[in-house]
C-alpha cells in the first residue's frame, strides 16, 4: 500500500480515486454537470446527491479474475464430480456452488445455507479426509496464509508445505489439483503476518509429485499473463503463479 494510503486509509479514503478523479478530461466534466442539472429538474422522488464518476475506456482488470478463469476453465473441462476447496475467494466459491458439490475448508468457524456446500473447520495441513477422497482440489490464493497467525492458525513457518501435502494425499489418483499463489523472480520473502512471496523453484518444490498439465503467470503491472522471464524481479514485489497439477495414479501421499 502507498505510504499516503496507509494513513488516508484511516479516514475511508484513498490516493488512487483522489487521482482518478482529478484526470477527468475538461468536455466529460462539462457534459456531467450539464446532465446534473437536467436530472436534477427531472429526478422526480429521487434526491440528486453529486458524485462524478468517470469509467471510460478499456475494461479494468485484476489478478483475481485471470485465477478465477483459469480454475473455472478446468473445472469445466475436467467436470470433477467432487471438490474440495481451501480458501479460494468466496464470490468464485459461489459460482462454482451453482452446479456442483463442494466441500470446503475453513480454520474459522462459518455456515452456509448452500446445501450442495459441506462445510468443515479444521486446519488445512491436518485435513479430516481419508486418503484419495476428491476428484479436484482448489485453493486459490490461499497457501501462502497458512502458518502465519493471520487467520487465527498457530504459527508454523512449513504450514504451506504441510498443507499443500495433504491437498496432494485427499487426491484421488489422475485427479487435479488448481492453486494460485504469489511470485517473484527476485529473493522469496515472508510480508509478517499477511503472506509469503515464493520463487518459481519454490513452488514447483510442491509439486514434485505431480505431473504439470498447465501454469501461468499473471504481471501485476502489465495487467495481462507473461512468461517466466517478465514475472517481477523488483525487491518485496509480486506477480501471481496459477496452476493446475495431475496426480498420476501410483504417485502422491
Amino acid at each position: 500500500m502507498h505510504p499516503v494510503n496507509k494513513v488516508l486509509s484511516f479516514f475511508g479514503l484513498e490516493l488512487q480515486r483522489a487521482e482518478a478523479r482529478k484526470r477527468i478530461p475538461r468536455e466529460f466534466r462539462a457534459n456531467y454537470n450539464q446532465a446534473l442539472k437536467e436530472i436534477k429538474r427531472n429526478g422526480g422522488v429521487f434526491k440528486i446527491v453529486k458524485d462524478i464518476l468517470y469509467d471510460v475506456g478499456s475494461h479494468p482488470s485484476h489478478h483475481s479474475e485471470a485465477e478465477c478463469e483459469f480454475a473455472s476453465y478446468f473445472i469445466s473441462e475436467l467436470k470433477p464430480d467432487n471438490i474440495l476447496d481451501i480458501g479460494s475467494y468466496r464470490l468464485w466459491l459461489i459460482g462454482l456452488l451453482s452446479s456442483n458439490h463442494v466441500t470446503t475448508i475453513d480454520v474459522r468457524p462459518r455456515k452456509s445455507t448452500l446445501a450442495n456446500e459441506d462445510v468443515v473447520t479444521c486446519d488445512a495441513k491436518d485435513l479430516e479426509f481419508p486418503d484419495n477422497s476428491f476428484d479436484a482440489v482448489t485453493s486459490l490464493f490461499s497457501i501462502q496464509h497458512f502458518g502465519l497467525g493471520r487467520y487465527g492458525d498457530e504459527l508454523d513457518l512449513d504450514a504451506d508445505k504441510k498443507a499443500f501435502n495433504e491437498m496432494v494425499r485427499v487426491l484421488k489418483p489422475n485427479g487435479y489439483l488448481i492453486f494460485s499463489t504469489y511470485i517473484t523472480n527476485a529473493q522469496p520473502f515472508i510480508m509478517f503476518n499477511a503472506r509469503r512471496v515464493y520463487s518459481y523453484e519454490m513452488i514447483r518444490a510442491f509439486c514434485t509429485n505431480l505431473t504439470c498439465i498447465e501454469e501461468k503467470f499473471y504481471s501485476k503491472s502489465l495487467n495481462r499473463f507473461c512468461p517466466l522471464e517478465e514475472v517481477t524481479a523488483k525487491k518485496e514485489d509480486w506477480d501471481i503463479y496459477l496452476g493446475c497439477w495431475g496426480k498420476i495414479k501410483g504417485s502422491g501421499k
